[in-house]
């Protein structure tokens, strides 16, 4: 019998539907924290150890789940692995907000971090794996709708809790049912995995890591996380320390982040098109060194104008997520690329908002904060435009085996329809 035309398409819609909605749930569990965390400590008597874990536990549960995702991913297959990574978000979101102890808190937090950590390693293999001739298309939805689910969860918590009295349980257990909701698409999908690949040598992380391409991926997703913590964590701070009211600050930090929404709108749609990407790292660049040098000039006077220029240089967050799939031929290249990545990059980024910190306090101003900043974003740049290069990790992976005596060598796949 002839494939029904129709229902290949309706199967594409719903997989759309699910990359989609799945995105819009990769950040909740972390951005519903920040604005009730002095209620949330409070109505859990948290001790300042158990606070402090709380704040650092996304960086270590995406780096932890996120390096295995890749394992799951070979056993069970993406449309499971991911539909259980939904249902544990909505598990731990819900059960967290029910418990009474701190640490029960914690280890449900991690249950519902460990959701999205996958979530993060399994959205670009699943665009590559069902959409390869609309990579940009697809990435560009996701992106803005993990950037949308961000922005929403950190503006809307704080009035749900309001509008319920000021219980702040519901209002951050309610994010369950949008987990819930974006498991759907996955759970009428699972007829359509496709069959997995046996009888060929799997990319591992380590394998990656060994190659130049999997270290200049590690550094550029490093360096652009660690410098969107810094913005996000101390940004607000640095405004009213030069006198800018605090209503204000937030106003502008609020206008940083909403940036994130058109920029990745536009970005992965670019960046499929171009063999060569070295031209949107080189206007990131641009942008962030010309914001940074305005906040050492004028910060406050012209602080809409450096924050737009700052925002549109984090482009290059989802110019980073689309690498992955366009440095890669297959699916299972791509989710060995992404573990390999964001593991090490979550883990290295989580220093930057310290470091910041720390030279703010042992300088008594911002000009060796903002240097630091500098810093990163040279590297930045200089890890873009080697990874901008037309290549693919499978192949970068061959050489590295091939170079090493004893060590099989992958044969790599044949390329995926849109050449990549």
């Amino acid at each position: 019998m002839a494939p029904d035309p129709g229902a290949a398409r309706r199967t594409r819609w719903l997989l759309a539907a699910g990359v989609v909605l799945a995105a819009l749930n990769l950040r909740t569990a972390v951005t519903s924290v920040g604005p009730l965390l002095a209620e949330i400590t409070a109505g859990l008597r948290m001790s300042p150890a158990a606070a402090g874990l709380l704040t650092t536990l996304p960086v270590l549960c995406f780096a932890a789940f996120g390096a295995l995702t890749p394992l799951l991913l070979r056993r069970w297959g993406g449309h499971r692995v991911l539909l259980a990574a939904l249902a544990a978000a909505a598990a731990g979101l819900a059960g967290r907000a029910l418990v009474g102890d701190q640490w029960l808190f914690l280890a449900l937090s991690a249950v519902a971090l460990a959701g999205g950590a996958v979530g993060n390693v399994l959205l670009p293999t699943l665009v590559k794996q069902h959409f390869p001739d609309r990579v940009g298309a697809l990435t560009a939805a996701y992106t803005t709708a993990m950037a949308a689910g961000t922005t929403a969860a950190a503006a809307a918590t704080v009035p749900v809790a309001a509008a319920l009295g000021g219980d702040w349980r519901p209002a951050l257990g309610g994010y369950a049912l949008f987990s819930l909701a974006a498991a759907a698409p996955w759970a009428a999908a699972l007829r359509h995995e496709p069959p997995r690949e046996r009888g060929e040598e799997p990319l591992g992380v380590r394998a990656v890591l060994g190659t130049a391409l999997g270290r200049q991926s590690v550094l550029f997703f490093a360096t652009q996380s660690a410098v969107a913590y810094v913005m996000f964590g101390w940004f607000a701070h640095l405004l009213r320390d030069h006198g800018m009211p605090a209503a204000e600050a937030g106003l502008v930090l609020s206008y940083l982040t909403a940036l994130a929404v058109p920029a990745s709108l536009a970005v992965p749609a670019l960046a499929a098109r171009l063999r060569n990407q070295w031209p949107l790292v080189a206007v990131c660049i641009a942008c962030y060194l010309a914001g940074f040098a305005g906040l050492l000039a004028a910060p406050v006077a012209g602080a809409w104008a450096w924050t737009t220029l700052i925002g549109v240089g984090m482009a290059s967050f989802p110019l980073a997520l689309t690498f992955f799939a366009l440095r890669a031929r297959t699916p299972q290249g791509t989710a060995a690329l992404s573990a390999a990545t964001q593991g090490p990059g979550y883990l290295l980024a989580g220093a930057g908002p310290f470091l910041f910190g720390l030279l703010r306090e042992l300088s008594g101003d911002w000009r060796l904060s903002i240097a630091l900043l500098v810093a990163l974003v040279l590297v930045h740049g200089c890890c873009g435009v080697l990874l901008s290069r037309p290549r693919h990790v499978e192949d970068a992976v061959g050489r590295a085996s091939a170079a090493v005596p004893g060590r099989a060598r992958l044969t790599p796949p044949a390329a995926s329809p849109d050449g990549r």
